[in-house]
């Protein structure tokens, strides 16, 4: 006879009448997540409070703060789902989420989980919470599951407010997504000129394939940002997987005198480091030298492996290992870049970008290449990257976006280029062994902006348009002091899609630009599109850019 005999998984935590179960992710770093626990908690007073005051609702936190580690953040996927195994399936539950956050932590649980689910971002640019809400909603879409998002700079504004009555009431929240528009199969704009380049570019690469090298992948707990082999497959981008110890050990082929060469050629060309004494805290000479290794392996793999696109996971084991990954993944996708010689001696791609997958982000892979392949065919700059929708506010009548990558931007996309760049250290916190970043303001001008995400193994994308100002230096000042100081900021303005449409309905915490000339802008977005459908990606046009299509 069978006996069965499993682990206790202990009290059931259960929402009585008039209360929601309260529920905090954030990092697997716990010296990020101790840095960020005092926005974490001044958020939970406000919503407590609100919770109370306007609806006489008590927020039953379902999980202790930990006072041994200094934090009361879920800072593990075990922990998530011991917490949801003893969660009454069946709870409202309210995640609320201020800083960055591990999505595998609760995404698994939450996709079980049978009642209400908000997920609840600080408006608030100090760390990434709303970062983190979006990559937590796209990653639930990826999933399979729906839930309710919602934003507030105060938990006090009439926006917040009636959405948090309505998703009380009723267990579900929705917000007006009408920016968004389906494009299809057989939209007229496939029959214009610019839709007959599109057509042939996403002919060439169904038929040709454009190979993205990802060193590891699932970066960071971004469940949204690993994509079924099938799906990648069918529109012509297969993934080639690569090992982050092959890199480690291409690296190391990588002599000091071409490390040195390659350091001085930026610092030559204007490109400013902030040097310091302690590596501990500060950048030194050593960990830059290091990056240029990675840039130089980084190429001679793409060469090796005739890769269309690179990246490099990073996070967690590679952290440890040696310096970050940003000044080469900038410089890689950069058209203005050292010389890398192959171990033939030939300098591979020679004002060619490379684009850099950053974060091996599988739903900025495909947009960054698909421009990347159009922009190079048309013989236009070519250089792209991610950014994080990290924050934003209004500036003269205007809502402005702060994109900010974690790290580093191609410098053809810096106000200045190279003599407009400073590398800072990256922050200890997130990043032990230091490294440069490349920072600086985003240049201005029109761009071209994408995201995809999937469902089932079909390829969705977003595709929009924007401007990018060059803000006086007192408000860029202002923006980047409420951010992180030593990461390349970039301000925008999207054409027709405002900061609520955005948070309702992006599918990720990710955003791809590419700079396009605003006499070719409208074309160019046209034969992006045409390629897109070509490619059998769903595409949904935001904003200004359906109209363009007519």
């Amino acid at each position: 006879m069978l006996s069965l005999t499993l682990p206790d998984l202990g009290q059931t935590i259960a929402a009585g009448p008039g209360e929601v179960l309260l529920v905090t992710n954030a990092d697997l770093r716990e010296s990020a997540n101790v840095e960020c626990w005092p926005v974490q908690q001044r958020f939970e007073h406000k919503l407590e409070a609100a919770l109370k005051q306007h609806f006489n609702v008590t927020a039953k936190r379902a999980h202790p703060v930990k006072t041994d580690k200094g934090h009361g953040f879920i800072s593990s996927q075990r922990e998530g789902s011991d917490l949801f195994g003893r969660i009454d399936p069946k709870a409202p539950v309210i995640v609320l989420l201020t800083a960055w956050q591990y999505s595998h932590h609760l995404a698994p649980s939450l996709a079980h989980h049978q009642g209400p689910i908000l997920l609840l971002a600080n408006f608030d640019g100090t760390w990434p919470g709303l970062v983190g809400m979006l990559c937590m909603a796209g990653t639930m879409t990826s999933l399979g599951k729906p839930v309710s998002r919602l934003w507030s700079a105060d938990f006090e504004d009439r926006f917040f407010l009636d959405g948090l009555g309505t998703w009380l009431r009723t267990g579900w929240l929705k917000h007006d997504t009408g920016y968004l528009h389906r494009v299809e199969a057989d939209h007229p704009v496939m029959r214009t000129p610019a839709g007959q380049i599109g057509r042939k570019v996403g002919e060439y690469v169904l038929r040709h394939k454009e190979l993205i090298g990802l060193h590891d992948t699932f970066c960071m707990g971004m469940i949204n940002g690993v994509f079924p082999q099938q799906a990648l497959c069918e529109i012509g981008m297969p993934l080639e997987g690569l090992s982050q110890s092959a890199l480690l050990v291409e690296m190391r082929k990588v002599p000091a005198e071409l490390r040195e060469r390659c350091l001085r050629w930026y610092e030559e060309r204007g490109m400013r480091f902030q040097w310091g004494k302690d590596p501990a805290k500060e950048l030194v000479r050593e960990q830059v030298l290091e990056q240029c290794a990675m840039l130089i392996a980084l190429a001679r793999i793409s060469q090796r492996f005739g890769l269309s696109a690179v990246g490099v996971q990073y996070q967690q084991g590679l952290a440890w290992s040696c310096a970050a990954s940003d000044f080469a993944e900038g410089a890689i996708g950069s058209a203005e870049r050292f010389p890398i010689p192959d171990e033939d001696g030939s300098i591979i791609r020679p004002g060619q970008p490379i684009p850099c997958i950053n974060e091996v982000d599988m739903g900025t892979a495909i947009p960054q290449t698909m421009m990347w392949r159009l922009l190079t065919s048309l013989g236009l700059p070519a250089e792209t990257t991610l950014h994080d929708i990290r924050w934003g506010s209004e500036w003269q009548g205007q809502f402005v976006w702060d994109l900010e990558i974690s790290g580093s931007v191609p410098f053809g996309h810096i106000k200045g280029g190279i003599d407009g760049a400073t590398g800072y250290r990256q922050p200890p916190m997130y990043f032990p062994l230091g490294g440069a970043t490349i920072a600086g303001q985003g240049r201005a001008g029109r761009i071209l902006w994408a995201r995809a995400h999937y469902s089932g193994t079909r390829v969705i994308l977003h595709v929009g348009t924007g401007h990018a100002l060059e803000l006086p230096e007192a408000e860029f000042e202002r923006r980047r002091r409420a951010t992180t100081y030593e990461w390349p900021l970039c301000n925008v303005v999207l054409d027709g899609v405002g900061r609520d449409d955005l948070m309702a309905g992006h599918q990720s915490n990710h955003i791809s630009i590419a700079y396009v000339d605003e006499a070719v802008l409208k074309d160019v977005t046209r034969a992006f599109v045409a390629q897109a459908l070509t490619q059998n990606i769903v595409v949904l046009a935001a904003g200004e850019v359906a109209e363009w299509l007519a």
